[in-house]
Order: C-alpha cells, then sequence, then structure tokens
C-alpha cells in the first residue's frame, strides 16, 4: 500500500508520501512517488502517485511534454504554459488518459487492473 498525503497549513503546504515498492513477499524496493515540476518565479506544483507503479511512472514521464489543444481558443497547453491549476489538472487528466488508451486494453487482457491515484 502507498501512502501519500498533502496538507494546507497556515505557514504553507506539507506533502508527504512513502517510496517503498512491493512485487511480492521477498522483492521489495523504493522509488520515488513524489515528483516536483517547477519554474523558480513563476510555478511549483506537486504530485503524489499511489497505484500500479508502471502506469503512474508512464504518466509521469509524458506529464512533462503532454500537451491538450484548448477547445475554446485552440491554443495548445502544457503544464509549463498554462495560466491555472484547473488547467493544469486537465494536462494532466489528458497524461491518464493517453496512458489508458495505450495500455488499459492489454492490462485488462493479462487480469491487471488500470489502477492509479494521484494527489496534483
Amino acid at each position: 500500500m502507498t501512502y501519500c498525503v498533502a496538507v494546507k497549513l497556515n505557514a504553507g503546504l506539507v506533502f508527504l508520501s512513502d517510496s517503498r515498492t512491493n512485487a511480492g513477499l521477498d522483492q521489495i524496493s523504493s522509488f520515488r512517488k513524489m515528483m516536483v515540476y517547477e519554474q523558480p518565479g513563476d510555478r511549483f506544483m506537486v504530485l503524489l502517485s499511489a497505484g500500479n507503479l508502471s502506469i503512474s511512472q508512464s504518466i509521469r514521464e509524458i506529464l512533462q511534454t503532454q500537451h491538450i489543444r484548448d477547445d475554446h481558443t485552440g491554443e495548445v497547453q502544457t503544464i509549463w504554459n498554462v495560466t491555472s491549476m484547473f488547467d493544469a489538472a486537465r494536462v494532466l487528466g489528458a497524461a491518464v488518459r493517453h496512458i489508458y488508451d495505450r495500455d488499459g486494453v492489454a492490462l485488462k487482457r493479462t487480469g491487471v487492473d488500470f489502477n492509479v491515484s494521484l494527489v496534483f
């Protein structure tokens, strides 16, 4: 089980996540489940992940380059050029859908659920 939490305090924000992964009783390792996306002086975003590690890794890897076209303006959006957290969350959602479209059927065919939880 993965643990991650974000807490808003008067003094600021706190993000915590564990790093333990396991694929059985004797296959325990660690992997970073918290990613920080930052452009100093402009934006600071944190992504905490839980669930299937291959899915969350795939989402994290494409998030930096994933883009969506805004339905109203036609502008291409990434987490690096959006002007709100709402739009950043839409880009993240597009990344999740992209991985689901790419891998969901193959995972289901092998009996693996598409399981990922994200705090952004």
